[in-house]
């Protein structure tokens, strides 16, 4: 159940609700999923009592709220579906912080090796997080923004790991960082979409030459906020064009492209029209 209401909840945050949905997430498409997703790892930064507010319009409830040694996931459901959806870095949150700076890899629960620090978050929710799901029989999803998408993508491995009934149906993540070896991310087959807005450097770290790597379809924004199958030289071009842009407004795009309310911008504006898309 969720947890008690805090006293004296603080007001409500005003997110705009770019999409509105009901009924299963299956049959959405590529694009209308990832918004879906994408608003959902935004919300998962609030408080239960504000989620509740938003979840209405999106078709689901809120059924859990796991918070274990600053390790927080909010579990969402519909009559069909199951969301995890794993809340992502709060700058004043040490906890979040700590995880974030742990970049040395330890050997992983499967195989390979795995990126110590969000390890250690998903150490400290998957117990809960086992027992709640473990039962489910509706579709299972994974999300999160930042340091909550790296422990989404943890996290649905261990499915396969626990021999959870439910597989995972999809994993979506937004400015997610790399997890581990390629011999960890590859160990399980799951259909994970990451989404890079231009300049984000989260999913730039931690370095390759440290041994990590990315898995799943990347699905890359350019600096116009338009999505587009690029080459690697491509992207380059386009994030030095990013950034010469955001030095003329005198802020740095590398941090501000990590927003996850420009993820669901680009997102909802792709969705309203089809030009600004590519192949997903």
């Amino acid at each position: 159940m969720p947890s008690e209401a805090t006293p004296n909840p603080q007001p409500v945050p005003e997110i705009p609700i770019r999409m509105s949905h009901a009924g299963p997430i299956d049959p959405l498409s590529r694009i209308e999923a990832s918004l879906l997703f994408a608003q959902i790892s935004r919300i998962a930064y609030l408080e239960p009592h504000a989620v509740d507010v938003y979840l209405p319009q999106l078709g689901l409830q809120l059924e859990h709220f796991a918070d274990r040694g600053g390790a927080q996931a909010y579990v969402l459901g519909n009559t069909t579906d199951i969301v995890v959806a794993c809340r992502g870095t709060e700058p004043n949150d040490w906890n979040d912080v700590k995880a974030d700076v742990n970049a040395f890899m330890v050997v992983a629960e499967t195989v390979g090796r795995v990126h110590r620090g969000f390890k250690q978050e998903v150490d400290d929710l998957w117990p809960a997080l086992e027992v709640i799901i473990a039962t489910e029989e509706r579709s299972l999803w994974f999300t999160g923004h930042s340091l909550g998408g790296a422990m989404a993508t943890i996290c649905a491995g261990r499915c396969f790991l626990a021999h959870i009934p439910a597989v995972p149906q999809g994993v979506y993540t937004f400015g997610a960082p790399r997890v581990g070896t390629k011999r960890y991310i590859n160990n399980v087959d799951v259909d994970l979409t990451r989404w890079v807005n231009n300049n984000d450097i989260v999913p730039r770290v931690p370095p390759t030459w440290f041994g990590y790597r990315h898995t799943g379809r990347r699905v890359y924004i350019n600096t116009y906020g338009n999505i587009r199958k690029m080459t690697k030289r491509q992207r380059t071009k386009d994030r030095w064009r990013g950034f010469a842009a955001s030095l003329r407004q005198g802020k740095v795009d590398h941090f501000a492209d990590h927003s996850i309310a420009q993820y669901v911008e680009h997102i909802a504006n792709a969705v309203d029209d089809p030009s600004r898309r590519g192949p997903l």
